[in-house]
């Protein structure tokens, strides 16, 4: 990522150098007059526009494919977690109904032993 960051921050840099040229041109004409023509060429010293366009775009593409992935992998895994989760529930929820037998299986067992020493203490 901060490889990206530099390459623009780069190319940004090389595209805001730009070199201008004036030609001034004099003509005489046929009847004495003069015409003065000036031409201004403004160029880039050294990058064209077009190649940095090219690779803005380029970079682009490669953080859109990257987020895509990131995005994909992110879906993956929440589904994975929301899977383990009900799995977890459930298991909870079964181990909840295993103790529930078990302390009225005990409690069973316990009513029993007391109704046989209150007979035996009865005899």
């Amino acid at each position: 990522m901060k490889k990206i960051i530099l390459a623009i921050a780069v190319l940004g840099l090389m595209t805001a150098c730009t070199k201008s040229t004036s030609k001034t041109e004099t003509v005489e004409n046929a009847d004495g007059s003069t015409t003065t023509t000036t031409v201004t060429e403004t160029t880039s010293g050294i990058v064209d526009s077009s190649d940095v366009n090219k690779t803005k775009n380029d970079i682009n593409s490669k953080i859109d494919k990257a987020t895509g992935e990131i995005d994909s992998k992110a879906d993956a895994a929440k589904q994975k977690i929301d899977e383990t989760a009900k799995k977890t529930k459930q298991e909870l929820n079964e181990a909840g109904k295993d103790i529930k037998d078990a302390a009225a299986k005990g409690a069973g067992k316990i009513e029993e032993g007391a109704k046989k020493l209150k007979e035996d203490l009865n005899r």
